[in-house]
């Protein structure tokens, strides 16, 4: 890997935004549905690049109070740091425009994820039983609030 730099994502990147977030999900969404979000109030996207997007983290601020709506590292790129990365600039934009308390939802078969939450400070909260789907297979899994 080059030098990793974070770039501000706009609706300009909803293509980027788009193939990585199918890297990562089984229901990837779509180009519209990033356009859509970026051009919401409250909401930011920030992505790492080597020589090619590696990641995004897609946030929506209101008041004091922020979620992670989504956030995905291409696989060639994962275990390297750049989500810890992308969280902790995240987080600090966050807080230093006033952001006091940032939720978000994981599921209960992403170990990985949960310990890189962990790790930047969220503590689970509840449970959201079967919020994760797949309507091909019926399967479900429970996402844990942090």
């Amino acid at each position: 890997m080059t030098k990793v730099q974070i770039i501000q994502g706009t609706p300009e990147h909803c293509e980027v935004l788009s193939a990585l977030h199918s890297t990562s999900f089984s229901k990837p969404w779509n180009n519209e549905s990033f356009a859509a979000l970026l051009e919401q109030p409250g909401v930011a996207a920030w992505i790492s690049e080597d020589s090619e997007p590696t990641g995004f983290i897609l946030l929506r601020a209101t008041a004091d109070e922020a979620e992670i709506l989504t956030f995905a590292v291409a696989p060639n790129y994962r275990r390297a740091g750049l989500g810890t990365l992308l969280l902790k600039t995240a987080l600090h934009a966050l807080q230093a425009s006033g952001t006091k308390t940032m939720f978000l939802e994981v599921s209960v078969k992403n170990p990985t994820a949960i310990g890189l939450y962990k790790e930047c400070g969220f503590r689970p909260s509840g449970v959201r039983p079967a919020y994760y789907g797949n309507k091909n297979t019926r399967v479900t899994a429970d996402a844990i609030i942090m």
